[in-house]
Formats: structure tokens, C-alpha cells, sequence
């Protein structure tokens, strides 16, 4: 259980395969591959999901007017987008991938900003699904019927200017999810014109300390707190998630939550937009 009133941001397979049958539950497959990575979400999808899932493809419900990848769309075109996928504001939506915990915390991040806090990841995804031997569907996804009317939250997001005065600020610590061979500027960004490195003063929180081996499921609120201890995060301090472009500071952000802390704001452009401008600062190294 989380420690937010004792409310969870997780459902487990049980619970899952127990309400599939509930008719205000809509499931996400919001399975998203970077850049490089030669496979097809939604081929994916066709050939196999959980019986009643819909696709959430996070390259599709995005600001179209926007250069970065996958930036957050205005309220008014995710309301319009959801209501036609048939998800209403009194539908409980559970987000799954097909990594066990990669992307499918975007989307549970999302629906948060736009104000619909019946969210929930799937812990240990697809994976862990398909090992308990549960049941798949192929094919289209299925029709639903739903109204979904948005109420923006601002405050669980972030901007450059916010990340730079969080920067500075004693009171404000920024996380970095990207891999700690990308933080120090060792590896190279998949995303061809960005710069190596990070931001002076963030904290590094690679994606693969805060889930468990095999499947993928989010480690213990005790386990991510001596995460955060080893890498030199106080989690009392206000958190801004920043990553590659904005999907993996969203488990981040998950993993917060859990926790208690449930204001914890992603950095939308992340690195996509820090590291290709060229009058932000960059450090290497460690933190």
C-alpha cells in the first residue's frame, strides 16, 4: 500500500485478473520503445494484451505543436481524446507495459495533471502477467463508452525555468532517471544534437534502481528510501523528475508517491530540451 491515506498508485495482477470484468475499468497498454529500438508498440498490441486493453501510445496524446517528443497536450484535446476511447471521468484506469515498468507511468502521470485520480500502474506489467500464466486477447481493442472532462493541475509540472530555479534553491532537489552512464556524460543521448551530461546540482535516480528484477515491479517505499539515501536524495526536500523526454521521470514520480509524497512535478522536455539548448549549463561527472 502507498502512504498517501493509505492509497497505492499500484494494483497487483490478482487485483487485475479479479475486476476484468468491472465495467468502469478501462486498461492501458502504454508500452513506448526509445529511440534505436527496432520494435512496433502497436504491432505488439495487436499480437497480444490484456482481454479488454486499449492502446496509449504517448507519441500520439501529445502537444502536436511542439518540436520536443511526446510534450504534454492542452486538457481540452486529452478530455476530447480520452472521451472518444471511451474512458469517463468515473472509470478506473490501470496503465501496463510490456517492460513491467518503463512507460507506464506516464500515463498515470498524465491522467494526475489533468485532475482524474483513479490511476493505477500494474506492478510488474505484462511481464509478471504473462508468467502467472493469465490470459491475453489479439486483435483491435475493444469499444468503450465515457466522458472525460480535464481540471489541469500545474503544479505536478515542470518547466526550464522551474528546473533552474530549483537548481539554485536549497529547498528543491532535481532527479535525474536517465542511466547513470548518460548523467555523467559517458554515454551517449539517443537522441541525435543533444550534449552529454546533466544539470549542475541534480541528483542522479537511474530507472533501474527503483524497480525489481525480473518483472519489473516498483521497489518497497523501505527499499527506495535507501535508494534515495545511497544517491544522496532528500526526500523531504521538493522534488522536480527529469529523464530523457519526460516518460521514466514519471516513475520517478510513482515511486514518490508511494512514498507519501504526491506533489512531485515532471520536467516535461527533460533532457530533450535542456541538453539541445546551448545557454543551459551542463555538467559531467558525478553528482
Amino acid at each position: 500500500m502507498g502512504a498517501n491515506g493509505g492509497r497505492s498508485a499500484l494494483v497487483s495482477t490478482q487485483w487485475l485478473a479479479d475486476n476484468l470484468d468491472d465495467p468502469k475499468l478501462r486498461i492501458l497498454d502504454a508500452t513506448y520503445f526509445l529511440p534505436g529500438i527496432e520494435r512496433d508498440a502497436d504491432a505488439e498490441f495487436q499480437d497480444r494484451h490484456i482481454p479488454g486493453a486499449q492502446r496509449f501510445d504517448v507519441d500520439f496524446y501529445r502537444d502536436e505543436s511542439s518540436d520536443l517528443p511526446h510534450m504534454l497536450p492542452e486538457p481540452e484535446s486529452f478530455a476530447a481524446w480520452m472521451t472518444e476511447i471511451g474512458i469517463g471521468s468515473d472509470c478506473f484506469v490501470v496503465c501496463y507495459d510490456t517492460h513491467g515498468l518503463l512507460s507506464a507511468a506516464r500515463p498515470w502521470w498524465m491522467f494526475r495533471v489533468f485532475g482524474h485520480d483513479k490511476v493505477a500502474v500494474l506492478d510488474g506489467g505484462l511481464p509478471k502477467w504473462l508468467a502467472e500464466g493469465r490470459p491475453i486477447e489479439s486483435g483491435e481493442a475493444r469499444n468503450f463508452h465515457g466522458v472525460f472532462q480535464s481540471r489541469f493541475r500545474p503544479e505536478l509540472l515542470a518547466d526550464t525555468d522551474m528546473v533552474a530555479e530549483a537548481l539554485e534553491h536549497p529547498a528543491m532537489q532535481v532527479v535525474d532517471a536517465r542511466s547513470a552512464e548518460r548523467f555523467a556524460g559517458t554515454a551517449p543521448e539517443p537522441r541525435a544534437g543533444l550534449r552529454s551530461g546533466h544539470m549542475p546540482g541534480a541528483r542522479s535516480l537511474p530507472t533501474g534502481t527503483m524497480i525489481n528484477p525480473p518483472h519489473g515491479t516498483l521497489k518497497s517505499v523501505e527499499d527506495f528510501g535507501k535508494v534515495l539515501e545511497a544517491q544522496g536524495i532528500d526526500p523531504k526536500r521538493k522534488i522536480i523528475a527529469s529523464c530523457g523526454s519526460g516518460v521514466t521521470a514519471c516513475i520517478a514520480a510513482l515511486a514518490f508517491y508511494e512514498m507519501g509524497k504526491s506533489d512531485v512535478a515532471v520536467y516535461d522536455g527533460s533532457w530533450s530540451e535542456w541538453g539541445a539548448l546551448s545557454h543551459l549549463p551542463v555538467a559531467t561527472g558525478a553528482a
